[in-house]
């Protein structure tokens, strides 16, 4: 018997997701095996019983293993719990003091982006949008900037996988016009939601990457129209940037 074969069963299930926490893509069986060099039938028979219990799921012809929506949320709930909150915390609420409106943290799910944290704005009229609030992919500042964030071939298979429900009149109910915006947006780093999934209010929203370069969160503001246009967006958008490459730091440095 090898040294990997004694390896207790818990580690070996910790060990498989740690490969596809890792990955850039999903993996079948076989090729988390390739790395973890243990028996065959072992690798297949937990991958089933994680799949089973709700911490993984499978996609596409030849069911490749993903993160499920069970550990997607033992993740970000460990993330939640650590030190990393508190910096988090304290980066948004130093943008809402610069933006002087609501700012949001955002993650994606399968059904959409999910607001995770949040600093309100100090003004009287204000948008909810609180958090644990689900929202479309294609409609919305957030969602944007993680479709965006996908190679141009899984971007146009997963939006041809949609629905372009209009919740607006400004809403992209064309997959063509969505896919030419979302091209720029991946030139531009940055998306903007005028007016396309709530009348009367716009947003702005960047990417926060992890040290692969992959997307993992985003962060924006949002505000209604009364008060905020794209313009005055626009102008803050730095503000944005500089506090995503400090969360990227502050949620994925290895130090």
């Amino acid at each position: 018997m090898t040294t990997k074969e004694r390896i207790p069963t818990n580690l070996r299930t910790l060990l498989i997701l740690e490969i596809l926490g890792k990955s850039n893509k999903a993996m079948t069986a076989t090729e988390i095996n390739d790395v973890l060099q243990l028996p065959k039938q072992t690798v297949h028979r937990l991958c089933s019983t994680l799949e089973e219990n709700g911490f993984l799921t499978r996609v596409g012809r030849k069911k490749r293993y993903q993160a499920a929506r069970r550990l997607r949320d033992l993740g970000m709930g460990l993330l939640y719990n650590s030190r990393d909150h508190i910096a988090r915390r304290q980066i948004l609420l130093n943008i809402a003091s610069k933006v002087k409106e609501t700012v949001n943290f955002v993650v994606p799910e399968a059904s959409g982006m999910n607001y995770i944290d949040r600093v309100e704005t100090d003004w009287a009229f204000r948008i909810q949008l609180p958090i644990g609030t689900n929202v479309p992919f294609h409609c919305t500042a957030s969602g944007k900037c993680f479709l965006a964030s996908l190679t141009p071939k899984k971007r146009t298979m997963m939006i041809a996988s949609m629905d372009l429900k209009a919740y607006t009149k400004s809403t992209h109910v064309r997959e063509d016009t969505l896919l030419s915006e979302l091209k720029q947006i991946a030139k531009q780093g940055y998306a903007l939601d005028q007016e396309e999934f709530m009348d009367g209010m716009v947003a702005i929203a960047v990417p926060i990457t992890d040290y692969h370069g992959r997307f993992a969160a985003a962060i924006a503001f949002h505000g209604p129209t009364q008060r905020i246009s794209i313009e005055n967006a626009l102008a803050r958008k730095d503000i944005l940037t500089k506090a995503a490459a400090e969360l990227a730091k502050s949620l994925f440095s290895e130090n």
